[in-house]
């Protein structure tokens, strides 16, 4: 009978913790939607429309918390999501961690958005990987902000990602070096019922969840379904 009971508790405490993720994941997600509604909606300081047309994933980190300058190092939880060949247009969502590394020259700590937009196939396979260095293992650049971008600049032309962040109002493109970005397996599993890899996550192979829905509306407000 005790051994029952201490079964019994241990189920029903990762039970509430898997619960507890799940509400945080979908927080997660309204909070990352409504990130790009504000940013795209900044007039002529936003992310350029024709950049995140041409985006082949979008990252969205709400409130990444950022140590002073003297640490120069950062956390946060986000989702992650990427374009589909085929109807819906958007993969289902992966949390991600990122984690160290600096983000442009902030002196002191506090939180900020930030966002993320994978340009090409070579960017988007290095997010199939288990963890990858931002500006180490793929080619990162500050983006370029304002209402449109020029197609022949150095932000479409040479990077894998571009990166932005928001932070007491201003946003601007920023250099994301040394972070490291991964995804978060417990969150997933949680969230999906069972063991996934952000691959099968990321390549469509795991069907989205109604409260990602939200998100899916932004996305498809800016940056709308097309064949890839």
């Amino acid at each position: 009978m005790k051994w029952m009971l201490v079964g019994l508790c241990a189920a029903l405490t990762l039970g509430a913790q898997e619960s507890k993720r799940r509400e945080e994941d979908v927080k997660r997600i309204h909070e990352s939607a409504t990130v790009l509604d504000e940013i795209m909606n900044a007039r002529d300081r936003g992310l350029p429309e024709d950049l995140l047309q041409k985006a082949r994933c979008v990252g969205i980190v709400p409130n990444l918390k950022r140590a002073g300058f003297v640490l120069g190092g950062q956390y946060g939880k986000g989702v992650l999501t990427c374009r589909l060949a085929e109807e819906p247009g958007w993969s289902a969502v992966s949390t991600i961690r990122v984690e160290g590394g600096s983000i442009g020259f902030q002196i002191g700590a506090g939180e900020t958005d930030l966002v993320f937009i994978v340009m090409n196939e070579s960017g988007m396979n290095r997010l199939m990987h288990d963890k990858f260095t931002v500006g180490g293992d793929a080619s990162v650049m500050a983006g370029p902000v304002g209402r449109t971008a020029d197609a022949e600049t150095d932000a479409e032309m040479k990077a894998e990602i571009l990166a932005y962040s928001r932070a007491h109002g201003v946003f601007a493109g920023v250099a994301l070096d040394g972070a490291t970005l991964r995804p978060d397996n417990d969150d997933n599993e949680a969230e999906y019922g069972r063991a996934v890899t952000q691959e099968q996550i990321l390549h469509g192979h795991v069907h989205p969840r109604p409260s990602m829905t939200a998100l899916y509306q932004e996305l498809n407000r800016w940056a709308p379904f097309k064949k890839v």
